[in-house]
């Protein structure tokens, strides 16, 4: 059996198996996230003229589902250092179907937010965190190649799904578009995580000059704490700000169309971001990268509250918050790794991202909850840029003292296979 077709019998995955799995994860990420988040808004408002449930009724079904995938991605985070991505992922794509299934035969409100809070507990373990934390295990030293691959091409779900949605609802109504998107689901997703996630789970290598660190130990510092509440703000700010935009400007005297297209640049400058991530992983220390992203996304938000015009700069600032919003998924995805490496990467990360999620299922109702009180949007966004400043401020204070040191960042990507067998000739 060659080396590059088969799996490393000795702890990780030949190159070919690398090559296999960030192929899976690429595919799995656009299915599960264009059929489990992006149909809703899709589907929404047809499900609330047909059933005459509120759309506040039909959001709060959703963002609980993505509260319980919060709390479910704990555990997950603990079952996944242990066990790998495979059983983890290919549970969450079973639930799925089911879940989406209730999701469309709901008779009744309250049964459809019990689907949805199946739907939550498949979102724990198919979304971003355990693609994130199987990448960061196996592709080592070249994790941050790979999470850019996997977000770049995750981030065209919804203009894949959004589209596909609604050019299935014409014909097949609300509830039978659900019953086609679970079965789309169910044949990819399913297969894909059971045979594309094979192979040996190995031990985590922690990065080179720094100590074991007991994950309670981690947990109860003071930076995993700063992180964890710095994280937590900048996602909030984030998803407000991608949700209240278009009134926004729509306030500033632009029309919907050109409120839209504002929204479709940031989605460009989102994946500008991401291809510049790893420039700036080699240029900036963790510290000054995390400061820096969050900085940024306070200041592109402050410039869309506070700019009155004209177009062209509001369209600049919303590509310069798209751009923030874009690399800070990959900040994100590399926070644990960065700071004390991938030993309990699962567990720490579901730790980290239940508050995030939380965050995420929160923003849009306190978005226009904020409007209400303040009276407009933009006073909104000035909030908003608040509250990432204070995020940038914790940020500074989220990064331990071995992780500051030179050996810690600054280090070339290096070939995982090769940097597996070194570190297994070191430990025999």
């Amino acid at each position: 059996m060659s080396r590059s077709k088969a799996d490393d019998a000795g702890g990780g995955l030949s190159q070919f198996g690398l090559r296999r799995v960030l192929v899976v994860l690429c595919v799995t990420e656009i299915v599960s996230y264009g059929v489990l988040y992006y149909a809703f808004p899709v589907l929404a408002p047809t499900i609330a003229r047909d059933t005459g449930w509120s759309i506040s009724a039909l959001t709060a079904a959703f963002s609980a589902g993505l509260v319980v995938a919060a709390l479910v991605g704990i555990p997950a985070g603990r079952w996944l250092d242990r066990f790998g991505p495979r059983p983890v992922m290919t549970t969450g794509s079973v639930l799925a179907v089911p879940a989406l299934v209730g999701i469309a035969l709901a008779p009744s409100l309250p049964l459809f937010f019990a689907a949805w809070v199946l739907a939550g507990a498949a979102m724990a373990g198919t979304l971003y965190a355990p693609a994130f934390a199987a990448l960061t295990r196996w592709w080592g030293p070249r994790r941050v190649t790979a999470l850019t691959a996997v977000t770049l091409l995750a981030g065209l779900a919804s203009t894949i799904f959004a589209p596909l949605t609604a050019a299935l609802l014409g014909p097949l109504g609300w509830r039978d578009t659900y019953l086609t998107l679970a079965a789309v689901l169910a044949a990819t997703t399913i297969p894909a995580h059971m045979l594309g996630l094979r192979g040996p789970w190995p031990a985590p290598e922690p990065p080179a000059g720094v100590a074991e660190h007991a994950p309670a130990d981690i947990v109860r510092s003071r930076e995993f704490r700063f992180l964890v509440v710095a994280v937590a703000l900048a996602t909030f700010t984030a998803y407000a700000v991608v949700v209240n935009q278009v009134p926004l400007l729509i306030e500033r005297g632009l029309s919907t169309s050109e409120a839209a297209w504002a929204l479709g640049l940031g989605g460009l400058g989102q994946v500008m971001g991401r291809l510049g991530y790893r420039w700036l992983s080699r240029a900036l220390s963790v510290r000054a990268r995390t400061v820096a992203i969050i900085a940024a996304s306070a200041i592109a938000t402050l410039l869309l509250g506070m700019l009155p015009g004209p177009t062209a700069l509001l369209l600049a600032a919303a590509m310069l918050a798209g751009s923030a919003r874009g690399v800070f998924t990959l900040l994100q995805a590399t926070a644990i790794s960065d700071r004390w490496g991938a030993t309990d990467y699962g567990r720490l990360n579901g730790l980290l991202t239940a508050p995030a999620m939380v965050a995420t299922a929160l923003a849009p109702w306190a978005g226009a909850a904020l409007a209400e009180v303040f009276g407009g949007y933009p006073a909104v966004f000035v909030a908003l840029a608040v509250i990432a400043s204070i995020a940038a401020v914790l940020a500074a204070g989220s990064v331990p003292q071995h992780a500051t040191t030179p050996a810690h960042h600054h280090r070339p990507e290096a070939d995982p296979i090769q940097t597996r067998a070194e570190h297994d000739l070191r430990r025999n």
